[in-house]
């Protein structure tokens, strides 16, 4: 599976907050982050996330990798571009 190491922040949307419910009873092994009405943010694999999508359970944005996410969150060189913050 290509980018299979790849850690991914995402977030998922589901139709209904009970979508979400049934989604978290689940054992997926993801890392939430965040949980709002329809939708969570979490850190997962690029497997897991491929997993989510081909079963429909959810619609998946990725926002960043992990490393891209964590290196802007502490203001790194990643966190507005290529020279840092503008």
């Amino acid at each position: 599976m290509t980018n299979s190491g790849v850690r991914w922040v995402a977030k998922l949307t589901a139709d209904s907050a009970a979508d979400i419910d049934a989604l978290l009873g689940l054992s997926l092994g993801l890392d939430v982050w965040e949980r709002h009405g329809d939708s969570l943010v979490v850190a997962a694999s690029e497997g897991q996330l491929l997993e989510l999508e081909r079963r429909r359970w959810v619609r998946v944005d990725r926002l960043a990798t992990q490393a891209e996410f964590e290196a802007r969150a502490r203001g790194g060189p990643h966190s507005a571009g290529e020279g840092g913050p503008a």
